[in-house]
């Protein structure tokens, strides 16, 4: 049999992790069993792995990995028809394998993050990342944004000042 199949017992003990392999190489779950995506044109392993970078990349400890996963999953769709995408993200993944990213602790994840930050890899999931997390209203539920006000007026009345995180930021 050629493809690696994990059993229910091997699933349960490494769910507890930020992100989970499975099935045929093109299946990312959340260590929660919470999200799940499967991938295009890169493998589960590289796509996990950008979704680790995403989030060091920029951290936010109320935001779920699914919203990593929606910004890698985007990316992955685009790789599908761009070769040349697919084989700078494949650089990356591989970069941060080689420098075992996963099991860096946050030091050292922001240590090779720097150290790879004007690569094309790194320039892309960045860029990616400003998009599909800050232009998302799921995120902004969670970060107390209210979204657009200019068809309501403004904020100057609609409390612009009334987000209570950002003094935690």
């Amino acid at each position: 049999m050629s493809k690696s199949v994990m059993g229910r017992r091997a699933f349960l003990a490494t769910t507890s992790g930020a992100i989970v392999l499975v099935a045929g190489g093109n299946l990312v779950i959340g260590g929660n069993g919470a999200w799940a995506m499967s991938t295009k044109a890169l493998t589960g392993d590289e796509a996990a792995m950008l979704v680790r970078m995403a989030r060091a990349t920029y951290p936010h400890a109320m935001l779920d990995d699914t919203i990593y996963g929606k910004v890698i999953h985007g990316l992955d769709e685009k790789a599908a028809s761009d070769p040349a995408l697919l084989r700078s993200l494949q650089e990356g993944a591989a970069t941060l394998k080689d420098k075992k990213f996963e099991t860096l602790d946050e030091a050292g994840q922001e240590a090779v993050l720097k150290a790879i930050e004007s690569s094309a890899p790194f320039q892309t999931v960045r860029g990616e990342c400003v998009v599909g997390i800050y232009n998302n209203p799921d995120v902004w539920k969670v970060l107390g944004y209210e979204g657009p006000s200019a068809e309501l007026g403004g904020y100057i009345d609609r409390g612009f000042d009334d987000i209570d995180w950002l003094q935690d930021a």
